[in-house]
């Protein structure tokens, strides 16, 4: 009976570890809470199917984040266009199936970003971390509506200095209002540079066209558009060379700098994000197949921009400075916030203001370029309005990031900025229609 029972006992030592490794390297947890015949079976079958690499894939990319729960919409705005004809519908649900998409898009980037290395990933997060404004802008260029492009873009720069980095420190100052949070004083200050040089860029083309100097009416603008535009190219480039090559210890994390006192950081939290989830050539297929799919819903997404203005008596101008932006912004709120809850600022400051240091000194004048190969008027002059408040909002952002330091109050004060901007665009009407 001793032998026997050592027998068993050998049997079943060798077949749990099998059944057990599979389950933890490649199924996730679906255990169902009772236990029965069918449960397992269920199980097992579906198990089997996880190990499968492209169900894997399929299950990460497009069931896993929460977030998924809006693709339905982007289908549902289709046939909305075609059944219905109703352009509010229709651009609410496209700006609800887009959302997902965008954030998918900057997770394929990450994930592709652990194959290439910190500098082709650097391009990669400069080329598809504002892929969603790129393909919205390319489909208003295409259609003629030049002020819905600078007027997103340009919600884009505000919502993501304003909106995103205030609600950042608000949650951050809140959690850890017991001491200050530091972020690289430095980094700040080059982002901030930056910033500026696009308002200077912005500023002299409206400068020319409302004081009435130039030299050839109605050329001269544009040609200065299309030189400032190469130049911040030029810059930007220069900018991630600076940044990835040439002075990584200025741009180093904060795990790996010098750490100031009183603050504690915590290293086991990053541990677990460091892996791929994918591998190389799905994050490759996934990045075609979304970039395809915001491109479909984008082409709707601006047919049915003055449709949705007319319906809800709203102005275009609120519409692209204030709404079409929550879409290409919503993957940068929710991590800049979670950066913040976990007083990882540097990562926070890297989202909200090196994404507007994206879109001022890269997509805007790509934009530019791509406009002049199509023959379309596109400058840089983005009228009064919109470049004195553009020109405000670095400056009081560059003010807020001069010390080094972040709080509940300095985030408040960011949001009601925002607020003040979006109330003053709802009652702004925009004096040139004549592009659109």
């Amino acid at each position: 009976m001793d032998a026997l029972e050592e027998t068993i006992d050998l049997e079943s030592e060798e077949e749990i570890p099998l059944t057990s490794s599979r389950a933890k390297a490649h199924t996730f947890d679906f255990e169902a809470p009772h236990i029965g015949p069918h449960a397992k079976l269920s199980n097992s079958w579906f198990s089997k199917q996880m190990q499968i690499r492209p169900f894997r894939s399929i299950y990460i990319v497009l069931v896993k984040a929460k977030i998924n729960v809006l693709l339905p919409f982007g289908p549902l705005a289709i046939l909305m266009h075609y059944l219905t004809g109703k352009h509010g519908w229709v651009f609410f649900f496209s700006l609800l199936g887009i959302t997902p998409l965008a954030e998918r898009l900057g997770y394929a980037t990450e994930q592709l970003a652990f194959y290439t290395g910190p500098t082709v990933g650097g391009l990669l997060n400069a080329t598809f971390g504002n892929a969603t404004e790129m393909i919205i802008s390319i489909y208003a260029l295409k259609n003629g509506m030049i002020r819905v492009v600078q007027q997103s873009l340009l919600g884009s720069i505000l919502s993501n200095m304003l909106l995103v980095l205030g609600c950042a420190f608000f949650t951050g100052g809140l959690i850890h209002h017991q001491r200050v949070q530091h972020f690289n004083k430095a980094a700040a200050v080059v982002n901030s540079g930056l910033l500026l040089m696009a308002v200077m860029c912005i500023m002299f083309p409206a400068v020319l066209h409302f004081t009435h100097t130039e030299v050839h009416f109605g050329k001269s603008e544009l040609s200065l558009s299309r030189f400032s535009s190469c130049i911040m190219l030029v810059a930007y480039g220069s900018y991630l060379f600076f940044q990835l090559r040439s002075q990584q210890n200025i741009y180093a994390s904060v795990d790996d700098g010098p750490v100031d006192e009183g603050r504690n950081i915590n290293v086991d939290d990053s541990v677990e994000e460091e892996a791929p989830e994918i591998t190389q050539w799905e994050a490759i297929g996934w990045l075609a197949i979304l970039t395809l799919w915001v491109s479909l819903l984008s082409g709707y997404l601006v047919d049915a921009i003055q449709g949705a203005s007319d319906s809800w008596n709203m102005p275009v101008a609120f519409i692209s400075v204030i709404l079409l932006p929550i879409v290409g912004n919503a993957a940068e709120h929710a991590s800049a916030i979670m950066f913040a809850m976990k007083d990882k600022l540097d990562i926070t400051l890297g989202v909200a203001i090196g994404s507007s240091t994206q879109i001022s000194m890269f997509v805007i004048p790509f934009c530019v370029v791509v406009g002049w190969l199509m023959g379309k008027p596109m400058d840089l002059n983005f009228q009064l309005f919109e470049t004195a408040t553009l020109f405000i909002t670095v400056i009081v952002v560059a003010f807020m990031l001069q010390e080094g330091t972040s709080n509940y109050f300095k985030g408040l004060m960011l949001i009601l900025s925002y607020l003040i901007v979006a109330a003053s665009f709802f009652v702004h009407v925009d004096p040139s229609t004549g592009d659109d």
